[in-house]
């Protein structure tokens, strides 16, 4: 499972960097990195342009493409999911819960929120893929107790497929016009895809069958990376400051995800 993770690894690493170049093309927080709340954050174009090179960086590191020597991978890892993980409790949740409570939000900042967790969680379980423990002395005790939240990286992740799965049922007709042309019975697929989005969050969570499912829903998602998103970025590359292009590489993302969780899974993993 050694090339597995690897392979997990970069999509997880490049798809990251493709987050932080969009926050520098379109100068502002993307939805799920950042809700409107706080506008201060919004106001000025610093802080996204600060956040979306942090990202680069961290994308690079956890990518494996180049090492940077005295840049710890699995540290970096700890404090990327946490950093998303303190986004997610001081924006997101105030804003849903607190600042809009009482207007129709729709589906959407949930979907953000959990869109965020997600990539919370996979960070997590990218730190989880490396078996070196970070040394407990007194300089470590951040680290080491975010070493703690490893084990919820599948579950942070999970929840965001099952909304995904759900969502399948919740606007079935809308999401039967995304499936390909050439793929015959679209509601159908539409369906398949809910129950399989469902079942493999449910079963990553109550580690039922983790490792064939993850690699299933990895596979499944490199078909949506493939067949949808990538049509979808070659047919409108500019219409969001290049959204559906970032898109496709947050699909790339969940896989690179779904195939650490498997690797992860595997109690003889030895790197």
């Amino acid at each position: 499972m050694k090339g597995v993770i690897k392979i997990g690894r970069l999509f997880y690493g490049i798809s990251i960097v493709a987050l932080g170049i969009h926050q520098l093309i379109i100068k502002n927080f993307r939805s799920e990195i950042l809700s409107p709340f706080p506008a201060w954050a919004h106001s000025n174009i610093i802080f996204p342009i600060l956040t979306g090179i942090a990202l680069i960086f961290a994308g690079i590191i956890i990518s494996g493409l180049f090492q940077i020597k005295f840049v710890n991978t699995k540290k970096t890892c700890l404090y990327l999911g946490f950093s998303f993980l303190v986004a997610l409790i001081a924006s997101h949740l105030p804003y849903i819960l607190i600042l809009s409570a009482g207007k129709t939000l729709g589906l959407q900042p949930w979907i953000d929120a959990a869109e965020e967790l997600a990539y919370s969680g996979g960070a997590f379980v990218m730190a989880g893929s490396f078996s070196d423990s970070i040394n407990k002395d007194e300089n470590n005790r951040f680290t080491i107790l975010l070493e703690k939240l490893i084990p919820f990286g599948g579950i942070f992740y999970s929840v965001l497929m099952i909304l995904f799965g759900v969502s399948h049922f919740l606007f079935a007709a809308f999401i039967a016009t995304l499936v390909p042309k050439w793929l015959p019975f679209p509601m159908f697929w539409t369906y398949f895809f809910g129950i399989a989005l469902i079942i493999s969050g449910i079963s990553i969570i109550f580690k039922i069958g983790t490792k064939p499912i993850s690699l299933l829903l990895a596979f499944m998602l490199l078909l949506f990376f493939l067949f949808f998103h990538i049509p979808e970025a070659i047919s409108n590359p500019s219409t969001g400051g290049g959204n559906e292009i970032v898109r496709a590489f947050v699909a790339l993302l969940f896989c690179g995800i779904a195939l650490g969780i498997a690797s992860t899974n595997n109690p003889k993993r030895q790197f």
